[in-house]
């Protein structure tokens, strides 16, 4: 109980402190690493501060790579989980554009790299989606949950929407696939306490090649996607 408390004691206070250094970053002037250190350093201290141990296998990817990154998404933990164990690459999240409206915070994502997907409909979906795909070029590694939200059932993934694949398409960067077990059980979507002592365990998967598949086979390239991702989380989930 005391790491529950002490988590949601320095939850506001860290998270404003973090998106302040994430502002006060020089945009023009600062370095790829420069603008990483913020929320690379926020996941760490706040999983150090809920006491969750994350047990990560990415040894199936290439340490200097350039990706786009799929995972599974359970729990709002899933957040700084990601920053920490992705901060040797240049992640930034894909995310719905209500989060960017959030004071301080929001603008600090904006100010981080993190992307913005404009859902209210197709056309600034899709202009979106461009500018993701821009900002990969630009030496991001993009990083979408292609459920779309936090799934509560904890036997399989959800579905997957074809914007997930439609963006890695467009990107044109090698898909590295994420299947993440644990966090569904230490804060359920809904839940507003959470259990420190469950463990995390993620595994990256090799790398999947997106140009064997057109936008006309966007289709089969989410199906593809979701059986590959669903096996391996059934698989993580029953070791």
């Amino acid at each position: 109980m005391f790491r529950v408390l002490r988590f949601f004691f320095m939850l506001v206070p860290t998270t404003i402190y973090y998106s302040i250094k994430q502002l006060l970053l020089d945009q023009e002037k600062a370095t790829a690493d420069e603008r990483d250190w913020p929320g690379k350093t926020y996941g760490s201290f706040m999983l150090r501060m809920a006491g969750i141990k994350v047990q990560a296998d990415l040894s199936a990817l290439d340490p200097n790579g350039h990706y786009v990154f799929m995972c599974n998404h359970q729990s709002l933990f899933d957040i700084p989980i990601l920053f920490d164990v992705l901060r040797d690459y240049h992640m930034r999240f894909v995310a719905k554009e209500s989060l960017f409206k959030i004071p301080i915070y929001g603008k600090a994502l904006g100010n981080a790299g993190h992307i913005s997907i404009r859902r209210e409909n197709r056309r600034s979906a899709m202009k979106s989606l461009d500018e993701a795909a821009a900002a990969a070029q630009g030496g991001i590694s993009p990083l979408i949950f292609p459920e779309g939200t936090r799934n509560t059932d904890l036997d399989k993934l959800m579905d997957f929407k074809v914007g997930a694949v439609v963006l890695a398409l467009k990107c044109g960067l090698p898909v590295a696939p994420l299947v993440m077990d644990g966090t569904g059980k230490i804060l359920p979507k809904g839940k507003r306490f959470f259990n420190p002592d469950q463990p995390v365990r993620l595994r990256a998967l090799p790398p999947v090649d997106p140009s064997a598949y057109t936008m006309k086979d966007r289709e089969k390239f989410k199906d593809d996607m979701y059986a590959l991702m669903n096996d391996a989380y059934q698989k993580l989930a029953r070791s």
